[in-house]
């Protein structure tokens, strides 16, 4: 399959999506666009999973976004009104979807980066939480070259998660920074040895994973909403989505666990 989608028995509540294709650079055609936001569709309905992880196959690219060969020509095809086939139809109806954009997963995303990352793979890598890549991986928005706009997520979000100025060189001269850069603008939480990297992501989900799932959730929601909002209104806001989880049987648990001396068990609720 050129999308797996895995959960590890040693990893409770954490699930590993691949996009599989590294022959053509994890590159995404119509096919596996409807696969991918199926399975996005699904891990954002499955209330085991808890935190989700993302990587490319082979050793070479994370994603390199849309495979140009086959979806221009299926694109244009519609355009023109001729039939297609109904997979990639669905597939072409769910880009958005497929590349997370404007699709709230309502859980964690790490990337494990473990290669390029250019076009809708760097827009997947937006829509993550945590982010941690090898070094020779490298990222680039290539967009305006080929004479397109962003649509994915590179103008609402970028701006929003590194600098205005580290945002529109990457936004307007479509040049590529690698890893190393892209730590130091803060698209990553650290640059590891390609051996390491899922060791390293499982970790950081694994530890997601384990704090309570009610506050994980509303905390993780909490941020993407005050951050829009007027200082004086945050602030109210923030009182408001704290309330409720003071009130939750996971937040008893914990102070039950302290005291107890043990680590607590989370029920979600």
């Amino acid at each position: 399959m050129p999308v797996r989608c895995e959960k590890p028995d040693d990893h409770p509540h954490v699930a590993l999506v691949t996009i599989d294709r590294p022959a053509k650079a994890n590159s995404l055609d119509p096919e596996m666009l409807g696969e991918l936001a199926g399975i996005w569709r699904a891990l954002a309905d499955d209330e085991s999973i808890r935190c989700i992880i993302l990587t490319g196959g082979g050793d070479r690219v994370f994603c390199s976004g849309m495979d140009m060969k086959t979806t221009i020509p299926i694109s244009q095809a519609l355009a023109r009104g001729e039939r297609i086939d109904e997979r990639s139809f669905e597939g072409l109806r769910n880009v958005q979807l497929a590349l997370l954009a404007g699709f709230d997963l309502g859980k964690p995303l790490i990337c494990a980066i473990n290669g390029h990352a250019r076009a809708g793979g760097f827009d997947l890598m937006l829509a993550s939480e945590l982010r941690y890549a090898v070094p020779h991986a490298t990222f680039a928005l290539e967009e305006v070259a080929l004479g397109l706009y962003p649509t994915g997520n590179a103008t609402v979000a970028l701006p929003r998660q590194i600098g205005w100025v580290q945002a529109h060189d990457l936004l307007l001269t479509a040049r590529p920074i690698d890893a190393q850069r892209a730590l130091e603008i803060g698209l990553l939480n650290a640059v590891v040895p390609a051996d390491q990297l899922l060791d390293t992501c499982f970790e950081a989900a694994d530890a997601i994973a384990a704090n309570a799932p009610l506050a994980v959730r509303a905390t993780r929601a909490g941020v993407r909403e005050l951050l829009t909002l007027p200082l004086e209104q945050a602030y109210v806001r923030q009182e408001e989505l704290g309330r409720p989880m003071r009130k939750t049987e996971d937040a008893r648990e914990a102070q039950r666990a302290f005291a107890e001396k043990r680590k607590p068990v989370f029920r979600g609720c």
